[in-house]
């Protein structure tokens, strides 16, 4: 069993940055794929970023792309989500993710394929 932690959330004014952990509990957070969902009112969960077990891949959803930056430390059993350049609609609910991961290189970009779910963390732009 995996228990995630998500921190950082919070208010910022557009263009501004915000960087969210996620810490997963256990000694076999290398096994571990991680991703990063957000949900806003009324929408549906959608991916925002994966990493690999070995943090060498990375995957962005359009997006985010150049103003999000996913990283990992499985030395320390921590997940980051650097976000710069804030939008409105960069407004959700932030979960953070884990996928048992057969290979050290794949990324899963469908909820259906991750075992585990932090509680959500608020982040909210004003225009």
């Amino acid at each position: 069993q995996v228990q995630l932690v998500e921190s950082g959330g919070g208010l910022v004014q557009a263009g501004g940055s915000l960087r969210l952990s996620c810490s997963p509990s256990g000694r076999t957070f290398s096994s571990y794929a991680m991703g990063w969902f957000r949900q806003a009112p009324g929408k549906e969960r959608e991916f925002v970023v994966g990493i690999s077990r070995s943090g060498g891949n990375t995957y962005y959803v359009d997006s985010v792309k150049g103003r999000f930056t996913i990283s990992r430390d499985n030395a320390k059993n921590m997940v980051y989500l650097q976000m710069n350049s804030l939008k409105p609609e960069d407004t959700a609910v932030y979960y953070c993710a884990a996928a048992l991961g057969r290979f050290s290189t794949t990324i899963y970009t469908v909820p259906q394929n991750y075992d585990y779910w932090g509680q959500g963390t608020q982040v909210t732009v004003s225009s």
